[in-house]
């Protein structure tokens, strides 16, 4: 994980539902680097919009193994593994082809079953002291299933210790 800081916009805090467990330190944030490639434009040079939901996974994805929990063998050795189950998003502005992205991810909530991810791309910005650019913002709510029946269940203790640790 980084610590490299992005300027991510004020929300106000959200109370947690009742059936949620809130990480003991739940707000740190994971930093992923994204290039922009011809694949990910549209015909206009622009990222195509559902190419950040790409994007937003890969970091969740690297935010897992980060913390050693690579989904593959989550699904081997424990039997579940973690699906999305909703997305919503925001976007800003356009990130360009060759732009250097900056994509985060923290656990907003974590309940019994999911979680719930905050996620942002921001453009890099070309001079140190320039600030970063929020391009696209989005709320990804993902689920533990059993990984051969896809029926939801509890996300194991081991696994909420690992989240719990992150920070």
């Amino acid at each position: 994980m980084s610590g490299t800081p992005v300027a991510t916009p004020a929300q106000p805090p959200r109370r947690p539902k009742a059936d949620s467990a809130p990480l003991e330190r739940a707000g740190a944030i994971f930093h992923w680097p994204v290039r922009v490639y011809w694949e990910d434009t549209d015909a206009g040079g622009i990222v195509f919009y559902a190419n950040y939901l790409k994007f937003f996974e890969r970091a969740r994805t690297e935010w897992l193994r980060a913390l050693g929990l690579e989904q593959q063998r989550l699904r081997q050795e424990v039997g579940g593994m973690f699906v999305v189950t909703s997305a919503q998003m925001r976007y800003h502005r356009p990130a360009r082809l060759d732009d250097l992205l900056l994509v985060t991810a923290r656990v907003q909530e974590a309940g019994r079953a999911s979680l719930t991810m905050e996620q942002t791309a921001c453009l890099t910005p070309g001079q140190p002291d320039a600030a970063t650019m929020l391009l696209c913002e989005g709320t990804i709510r993902i689920g533990w299933v059993d990984a051969a029946s896809m029926r939801p269940q509890r996300i194991p203790a081991s696994i909420l210790e690992s989240l719990s640790a992150c920070g």
